[in-house]
């Protein structure tokens, strides 16, 4: 149950405030810090506000093993003009880094708000960041 109730309060809100998670600890009888600590554990939940478009990068070993990891976490960066756990001033780009985004067979991979993209390479990268922007 909490784990729907965060996602559907995450859905209304667009991040999961403290006044979110208020909500959420109440209406099933939890403490604020019982629904905290599970929402900052999954990777899934936005704690501050984000941008339109979450690109979580993996750095996990299977992405490193391959080279993706920190040389694609640089390049998107790059290409986007922020650090990881940054938005971009235009609201529309928030970097995270993870450990896993369980795609270890088709390392290196990103997600995309809920889309995971897989094998990735650096023109299929700029393919998808233009794709992306282009969108409103």
């Amino acid at each position: 149950m909490l784990l729907a109730a965060l996602y559907i309060a995450q859905e209304q809100f667009g991040w999961l405030s403290d006044e979110a998670i208020h909500r959420v600890a109440e209406r099933l009888d939890l403490t604020v810090g019982q629904v905290k600590s599970t929402a900052s554990f999954y990777t899934m939940f936005k704690l501050q506000p984000q941008g339109k478009y979450r690109i979580q990068v993996c750095e996990g070993l299977s992405c490193y093993l391959v080279g993706g990891a920190e040389p694609i976490i640089e390049y998107v960066a790059n290409k986007l003009g922020i650090q990881p756990g940054q938005t971009t001033p235009d609201d529309k780009f928030t970097l995270e880094v993870v450990q896993c985004l369980a795609a270890c067979g088709t390392a290196p991979a990103l997600k995309v708000n809920d889309d995971l993209y897989e094998n990735m390479t650096y023109a299929e990268i700029d393919r998808l960041l233009e794709r992306l922007k282009g969108k409103s």
